[in-house]
This record gives structure tokens, sequence and C-alpha cells, in this order.
């Protein structure tokens, strides 16, 4: 049985298990195939970058368990899981993963509502008088 590699990866709200093992370049995302689950072609290549970027894509087989947050999220926190997972099977690919920025978590997030206004930052209409 072939070895799997596994990383996690972490985007705004989402989070995406990814589990990589030698194959023929299948993807899934939740026990559903990638064009099924992901209908946009941008968030597919979003997706498929770190894969086309190492010329693996036809010799892993990709399988991805993803929950939180919206597609796009989604589709980022696989990016940086797959990343990870791609340096956990050959450490070779660190440089070129790291210079496109690929490893790197992105913190941003959504800022919390404060009290007193409509918004985090969206403030009452001003009246004059």
């Amino acid at each position: 049985m072939a070895k799997a590699f596994y990383s996690t990866g972490r985007r705004k709200t989402s989070s995406a298990r990814v589990f990589l093992k030698p194959g023929t370049g299948k993807v899934t995302v939740n026990n559903r195939s990638l064009e099924n689950y992901f209908p946009c072609q941008q968030q597919r290549n979003i997706l498929q970058a770190p894969l086309k970027l190492t010329e693996t894509e036809k010799e892993l087989d990709v399988q991805i368990t993803v929950s939180g947050g919206g597609l796009t999220g989604q589709c980022e926190s696989i990016r940086h899981g797959l990343s990870r997972a791609l340096i956990v099977y050959s450490d070779a690919y660190r440089g070129i993963l790291k210079r496109n920025g690929f490893l790197t978590r992105d913190s941003r997030s959504v800022e919390r509502k404060k009290y007193g206004r409509h918004k985090a930052r969206k403030s009452t209409q001003f009246s004059k008088r």
C-alpha cells in the first residue's frame, strides 16, 4: 500500500485536510470531484497552482476534506494545505513554493462588529444640528 502524506491548511474560517498519495492525478473534495465541488475555473486554478508549479499534477492523487467559510476561503485553505503536504512529500519543493507565497498562512479575517456602530467601522450618520 502506498504511503499517504498529510497536511492542514487554513484561511479565514475554513480549514482543509489534504492527503496526497502516488497515483494518476485524481482530485476529490469532500468525496466529490473537483469540477463538481468548485464550478468556477478560477477557484480550481488557485487550488491546483502548487501542483502545476511543482509539476506533480499527473503523479499524485489528492483527497481533501474541507469545512467552514465560503468557496473562496475553502479553495485558498486547500492551496495552503496542499503546499504544506507537498513539502512533506518532498522537501525539494520548499524553495519554489515559498517564493510564490503558498506556504504563508493568510491571517486576514473578518473584523468583529463593535457596539454603537452599524458594522465593524461604519458609524451612524453625522448630524450637524
